[in-house]
Formats: structure tokens, C-alpha cells, sequence
């Protein structure tokens, strides 16, 4: 069951960590390299704080971004930005979701997002929730994948499962953590079943794209090549 209160919450509470450990920063620190291919650190601010107002749209029935050249020009503009400027502007987009989040709503309604993509309202909480965390590992200022919450990488684990689950592309696949806990996924491209063992932490990494892979122990095939999200 989705409770969007209660990821409501977690978003506040991990934008709190990204906002406390951003303010340790200072303005050379913003214009460095994430670790994300070809944004600085400005760059992955920005698209914070753009995301959580193209979130406020997909809440409020408007189009998540007016255009994909547009969602890419306004973080190219606010990546230059000092590190005052991104903070305001963070605790600022942050308090428009939080807000939107707490109006009277019917979180059982289909909202629209990026390309298409459909999804129920209750679980766009969960979405910021996943970019808040994530692109504060981007950053690359000492909060990594294994200081997630535990509750939070087992459901995103279970969110790209999902969303692999039967692509042309992967085969069929069973991802298997320390404690027993397992997933499956992939299933529409031919060959035998692989078996793929890991950390949750490394587990996640390499479904989300933030890492390669090399920490897990595959069997009975090649370490699946995922997609880009």
C-alpha cells in the first residue's frame, strides 16, 4: 500500500539532509563536476528545485514542463547560480511541493508526467522522494547510496524491478540482497535466467545507473545491460 503522508514526510525529511549538507558548500564547490555526465553540481541544484515545481504541476493538473527544451534551459540557467542563490531556491520549490502535497486531494486519480507517462498521485510523493535522495548522491559530498534509508532503497529497488520487468531488452533476471529478500525482473529478451547477488546498496546502484555493476556476483550469464532510465 502507497502512503503518500507518510512519503510526504520522507521527502521533508530527506530535503532537510540535502539542504543541511548543501550549506556546507561554498561557491567553487557549486561550479565543480557532479557525478553526473556533464552537470556541475549547480546543474543538478537546479534541476532540484525544477523538479519539485514540475511535480506541483503534475499535482495541480498542469503539464509537468511546457517543453523538454525548456526543462533543459532553466537548469542550464540556474546551474551558474551562487550557492545562496540555489539554496533559496531550493527551500523555496521545496515548501510549493510541500504545500501542494498537503491540499485536500484525491490521491486515487491518474496524474500525467514526462513523455506520457501515467501514474497514480499517490505515488508522486514517492517520486520527489526518489530524486531528493538520488541527486543527493549525484553531488558527491559524502552521502552515498549505502546511507539511504533502508525502507526507501527496497522500494525503489522494487519500483525499477517493476519497471524492467519483461523488457525486450533483459533477460530474465533475479536480483537477490544479503537477508534473502529477492526480485525479479527483465523476461522479454531471450536466454537462460541470470542470477544477480548484492549489497541493496550496489543492487540499487546498478539499477539506477549509478553504478556499473563490477561489486555484483552474477550467474549463469553476463550482468544484464539495463536501459537508461
Amino acid at each position: 500500500m502507497i502512503d503518500h503522508a507518510d512519503d510526504l514526510a520522507s521527502v521533508q525529511a530527506a530535503t532537510d539532509r540535502l539542504l543541511t549538507a548543501v550549506a556546507a558548500l561554498d561557491n567553487a564547490a557549486v561550479t565543480q563536476s557532479s557525478r553526473l555526465p556533464g552537470w556541475t553540481r549547480g546543474h543538478v541544484l537546479a534541476h532540484l528545485a525544477r523538479n519539485a515545481d514540475a511535480l506541483v504541476n503534475v499535482l495541480e493538473g498542469r503539464p509537468m514542463y511546457v517543453s523538454a527544451d525548456a526543462r533543459d534551459t532553466d537548469i542550464d540557467r540556474g546551474a551558474p547560480r551562487p550557492l545562496d542563490e540555489q539554496l533559496a531556491d531550493l527551500r523555496e520549490s521545496a515548501e510549493r511541493f510541500r504545500a501542494a502535497g498537503a491540499a485536500p486531494a484525491d490521491w486515487s486519480r491518474t496524474v500525467e508526467l514526462r513523455n506520457g507517462v501515467t501514474d497514480r498521485a499517490a505515488r508522486v510523493p514517492f517520486r520527489r522522494w526518489v530524486e531528493v535522495e538520488l541527486h543527493h548522491v549525484d553531488l558527491g559530498i559524502g552521502y552515498e547510496l549505502e546511507d539511504l534509508p533502508a525502507a526507501f532503497t527496497a522500494r525503489e529497488i522494487d519500483f525499477l524491478a517493476e519497471r524492467f520487468d519483461g523488457h525486450k531488452d533483459v533477460p530474465p533476471t533475479t536480483l537477490t540482497a544479503p537477508d534473502g529478500r529477492t526480485w525479479t525482473t527483465g523476461g522479454g529478451a531471450a536466454g537462460d535466467p541470470v542470477s544477480v547477488e548484492g549489497t541493496a546498496a550496489d543492487l540499487l546502484g546498478w539499477l539506477a545507473g549509478r553504478r556499473d555493476g563490477s561489486a555484483l556476483a552474477v550467474k549463469g550469464g553476463d550482468l544484464p545491460a539495463l536501459p537508461p532510465l
